[in-house]
């Protein structure tokens, strides 16, 4: 499986942007695909999470800003970023996994075993 994440870029506070995953393989539909991000000097963390059924995990800190999705026939987990403040600077990088997660497992980063390359998001001020 390969994970080819897109559409960060350069926008100023308040702002929006919509990351797109792209995937390869079979039963992308079963996958849990998650989006971390880190900061220079801080430790990768968990932004965002999808199961193939129902349930969704997102950090305090982007929740009622972000939203991710999925479409299945496309094979792609999107991420909107809505109202962009300064500190959500960072990579993003997209996550997916074939395993059934738990709820508390979804926000660790070793439980994915798949990984897309990072997408640089700059939130200016």
């Amino acid at each position: 499986v390969q994970l080819q994440a897109s559409g960060g870029g350069l926008v100023q506070a308040g702002g929006s942007l919509r990351l797109s995953c792209a995937a390869s393989g079979r039963a992308f539909s079963n996958y849990v695909m998650a989006w971390f991000r880190q900061a220079p000097g801080k430790a990768r963390e968990c932004v965002a999470a999808l199961k193939s059924s129902a349930g969704t995990y997102y950090t305090d800190s982007v929740k009622g800003r972000f939203t991710i999705s999925r479409d299945s026939a496309k094979k792609t987990v999107f991420l909107q970023m809505n109202s962009l403040k300064p500190e959500d600077t960072a990579v993003y990088y997209c996550a997916g996994t074939i395993r059934p997660l738990i709820s508390s497992s979804m926000r660790v980063p070793n439980a994915y075993e798949y990984w897309g390359q990072g997408t640089q998001v700059t939130v200016s001020s």
